[in-house]
Parts: structure tokens; sequence; C-alpha cells
């Protein structure tokens, strides 16, 4: 007999997790963007700022217990779905493979379904976190 998976505890919904993004692009991306236009002249597509941008997403989870400034703000934080730390393996998966090819190779419409998805399940997993196997959680760490 198989025995059911454990819920994730304290799962966060969309609008906490809009929140945290929203407040990530003020904070970190709107500096960004302005220090891009200071170095280069031009606000066009630059793979420097892209690659902050990216660096910033897929790295502070990993060493601040799963949380960027923004989650930080709102009180919300990536996890596994067995409630560890995410990885550099974990983080790889979730933005590279879920939100960047998935996300990009749908043009956008697998974003607009995990939207979907975290207003809906019970779990308030995304498409991302399913591939990942991560969760946003309001637990501290």
């Amino acid at each position: 007999m198989e025995t059911a998976k454990p819920l994730p505890i304290n799962p966060v919904g969309f609008w906490r997790r809009l929140g945290a993004n929203l407040l990530d692009g003020i904070i970190i991306g709107v500096p960004l963007i302005l220090l891009t236009w200071l170095i280069t002249g031009g606000l066009e597509d630059n793979l420097v700022s892209n690659l902050i941008s990216t660096l910033y997403s897929l790295l502070l989870p990993v060493f601040w217990y799963g949380y960027t400034v923004g989650k930080k703000i709102v009180g919300v934080r990536i996890v596994k779905v067995d409630g560890s730390p995410v990885g550099i393996g974990t983080m790889l998966l979730r933005l590279i493979v879920g939100m960047g090819l998935v996300y990009g190779l749908t043009f956008g419409i697998a974003a607009i379904v995990s939207a979907i998805m975290v207003g809906v399940r019970e779990d308030k997993r995304a498409i991302h976190d399913l591939i990942a196997g991560t969760y946003v959680t309001s637990n501290q760490p």
C-alpha cells in the first residue's frame, strides 16, 4: 500500500509571491537598469545586467535560506518539498528549466497556467515548482 505524500507546510499563494517579485523588481531591477544605462548609455538588452539578474535569482536563495530581498520583506522563502533548503541544482531546475525553457517554449502560456495553479492548487505550486521539487512557504528557516 502506497502512503500519501504530505502536503507542503504553510504554502504561499499568488498575491504574496507576486508582491515579493514586484519588490525584487523595484529594489534590485530598477537600480540594475539605471546602472546599465549609466555604463552603456542605452537601455537595450544588455548581457551583463541579464547575467547579474539571473545570478541574483539563482544564487541568493541558495545562500540565504531560500530568500531573495523581496521574499524576505514579505516573509516567504523557497524550499524543497521535504522542507530542506534549496541547492544550486534545485535552483537551476527551477529558474533555467522551469521559468526559462518551459515558459519560453510555450511563449508565456505556461507562466499564465502557473499563476492559475498557484491560485487554485492546495499546495500552491507552479510548474517551475513541480519541475524542481520546490514550493514557497511562510515558514522560517
